[in-house]
């Protein structure tokens, strides 16, 4: 076990120790109040550029497995944990935290106050942090973390998004009911595992195709994934997503993708003080005025002041800060979200999202 400096750009430090990898480790620091799911947060693509600090205390106690990965590797630039569980008990693990984050060459650090790290990002907001175990000398460490790269104005999607076009689930769905064009700007798995159970069969695409390239298959419907980094840092998405539109297609649109959407229909995003990151947000839909709990993972949101009226409306709010947590097109069949329907583990009150998307699809093939 080594010493591990967290440092702020602020000025902020904090001692811990690295229970895995060793090195400088650069990103924004953010908090995520999840008690469980540390796998599923650390292979979100979303987290692309973010090292993330858990409010829950005990971290590693069931190790990780196979099975809970949301993409291709872990994305997130590192783990702070108050305490890292010596012991990994399950029956679905296979190996340990550490040996995890080891083996990804990703940084992991405990025996530190993240009751007091959450606090000072509440009370301050995210912020560029490095996690060293090389370099103890507080004021140089924050002088790297005032030079390192933040996340405004940052293309992060294109970093994690695919590179080549592929079809969910391998080798097709030979009796599938919709065809849907995916861009991923960051897809986490179980969107795409939901889209098979309710018998579509996707077709995902890099979130540089052309909007030709995506129409090209023949699309029941559009989806847009989560992903990382600044919104207002990809208008060559943005400009594909006006294209789209233009095909009225039944589209739906999560966290990421809710955000190219909403600048698609004209409105503004900005960046949160300290972001949602957790398992138990309230959204409040606002057609029914039923309440919800769902999963979020996002820094950045829409301007309310920004919809256009007649184009959009909010369907949806966060009931902790009444922030923007839906829209919908007034004429066409599109809607998206500022949360995430198919977190796992997570919530399954907003599960009907996909089941909104599926009726767009079929009243879409009967007209």
């Amino acid at each position: 076990m080594k010493k591990a400096i967290i440092a702020l750009e602020d000025g902020t430090c904090f001692t811990g120790r690295a229970f895995a990898g060793s090195g400088e480790f650069y990103g924004e620091l953010v908090f995520n109040t999840s008690m469980t799911g540390y796998q599923e947060i650390l292979t979100d693509p979303s987290y692309n550029g973010q090292i993330v600090t858990m409010t829950y205390p005990l971290i590693g106690n069931y190790g990780v497995n196979t099975e809970d990965v949301e993409s291709r590797g872990i994305f997130a630039k590192g783990l702070v944990v108050g305490e890292c569980s010596r012991i990994a008990s399950n029956w679905r693990s296979t190996m340990s935290l550490p040996e995890y984050l080891e083996q990804a060459g990703v940084v992991g650090v405990d025996q530190v106050d993240t009751r007091a790290i959450t606090l000072h990002i509440r009370d301050k907001g995210a912020m560029k942090c490095v996690i060293s175990t090389v370099d103890f000398d507080c004021a140089s460490l924050v002088a790297k973390a005032k030079a390192s790269a933040g996340l405004v104005g940052r293309d992060l999607s294109t970093e994690v998004s695919v590179k080549k076009s592929y079809i969910y689930p391998d080798g097709g769905k030979p009796n599938a009911k919709f065809r849907v064009a995916v861009i991923d700007c960051g897809i986490k798995t179980n969107q795409l595992r939901i889209f098979d159970e309710l018998g579509c069969e996707c077709h995902v695409f890099p979130n540089t195709a052309s909007a030709k390239e995506i129409l090209s298959c023949k699309p029941d419907g559009l989806f847009l994934s989560n992903g990382p980094g600044d919104p207002a840092g990809v208008p060559q998405i943005v400009a594909t997503v006006k294209e789209l539109i233009e095909s009225k297609l039944p589209t739906f649109g999560i966290c990421f993708g809710h955000q190219m959407l909403g600048q698609a229909l004209g409105a503004k995003t900005y960046k949160l003080k300290f972001g949602h990151r957790g398992g138990n947000q309230p959204i409040k839909d606002m057609r029914t005025g039923k309440v919800e709990i769902a999963s979020h993972n996002h820094g950045f949101c829409i301007d309310p002041a920004t919809v256009d009226p007649e184009i959009a409306e909010i369907s949806h709010i966060n009931l902790n800060d009444n922030t923007v947590a839906g829209l919908r097109h007034k004429k066409l069949p599109m809607f998206c979200v500022q949360y995430h329907p198919e977190a796992a583990p997570g919530p399954h009150d907003p599960f009907y999202l996909f089941e909104e998307f599926i009726a767009l699809m079929e009243k879409g093939k009967k007209s």
